[in-house]
């Protein structure tokens, strides 16, 4: 049972670049945001190196460098950033509750949810060993890396074809690794991926392995109808097999696609429940990168600023 409780104007759930970017602009209008980082402090992109394509840094940054200079300007402002996530919550009534690490009830009157999405991985040892080192979940981020050179990605979603057919424009070679006969995605994209003739597609392969001492040199595929083992020649391995976002404490309250993505009304980051607002990845299963989950973390700040005034919460 939760034994400690605090009232705050404006609580912030999560601290990617979307929770940052709300902190920054609630605490420029005097909204005294407190927020909580969740379990992965920054968000995915501590998870990775190089960001080379966030407007403002021409020579690229570190992403867990930019997070930090993030987190810094939401502090220079006043925003009380504490250690902890959000183990349950109740939009049941007017006030809002969330209880942190299971043990403090925080009452809120207005909710900014930026808890972000997590990749799916395959779940092998040598993937998240490398994951960051030539293994990575975003092609877009990523794919600049590996000009040039023989790649291999697995999924067989829209999502994988469009990424094996963005890698196929920079790299050499392309496999792309399908576990069934089949790949899921719709018949455009199969289409698209299929007349890109640097990309070879793989049917019936798992990936056994990947290999590599620092750095990724090679991925193990097993064909499932044959057992035969083919050793890939690669020097970057991308997982597209979907994410997953973090919204499952929100379930009971906040309506969700089916995949568990939160559900904005077009145009703003209002949730189905006032005063209750969702930013970045969590809310966005389109885009998902720093730069659009910035953008509507501010958003999230301003309608929550205009939700505050509109119910005279100064």
């Amino acid at each position: 049972m939760s034994t400690e409780s605090e009232h705050v104007k404006c609580l912030i759930i999560g601290s990617g670049p979307a929770g940052y970017t709300a902190a920054i602009y609630a605490a420029r209008a005097d909204m005294k945001p407190v927020m909580y980082q969740g379990l992965q402090p920054g968000g995915q992109l501590t998870i990775t190196t190089e960001v080379e394509n966030y407007p403002g840094y021409p020579k690229g940054t570190m992403g867990p460098e930019m997070m930090e200079d993030f987190k810094a300007q939401a502090e220079r402002f006043g925003t009380d950033i504490r250690y902890g996530y959000a183990t349950s919550v109740d939009f049941s009534g007017p006030v809002h509750k969330v209880v942190v690490d299971e043990t403090k009830t925080i009452t809120a009157d207005s909710v900014i949810i930026a808890t972000g999405a997590s990749a799916k991985w395959l779940g092998l040892e040598s993937e998240q060993r490398l994951n960051g080192f030539g293994v990575s979940a975003c092609a877009v981020c990523d794919g600049f890396f590996f000009k040039g050179q023989d790649v291999a990605i697995v999924g067989a979603g829209d999502t994988a074809a469009e990424e094996a057919t963005y890698l196929a424009k920079l790299c050499k070679k392309v496999y792309m690794i399908v576990r069934r006969d089949e790949m899921r995605a719709s018949k455009a994209m199969q289409h698209r991926v299929l007349n890109t003739p640097n990309i070879e597609v793989l049917y019936n392969s798992q990936t056994k392995e990947v290999i590599g001492g620092k750095t990724v040199e090679g991925v193990v595929v097993t064909n499932s109808k044959t057992g035969e083992e083919r050793t890939l020649q690669v020097t970057g391995f991308f997982v597209a097999i979907g994410h997953q976002p973090n919204s499952e404490i929100f379930k009971p309250f906040l309506d969700m696609d089916e995949t568990g993505y939160i559900k904005t009304i077009p145009g703003s980051s209002k949730t189905n429940r006032e005063g209750v607002f969702a930013a970045g990845d969590v809310a966005d299963k389109v885009y998902r990168q720093a730069v659009t989950a910035a953008g509507t973390g501010c958003m999230a700040a301003l309608d929550a600023e205009r939700y505050l005034a509109s119910k005279g919460i100064h």
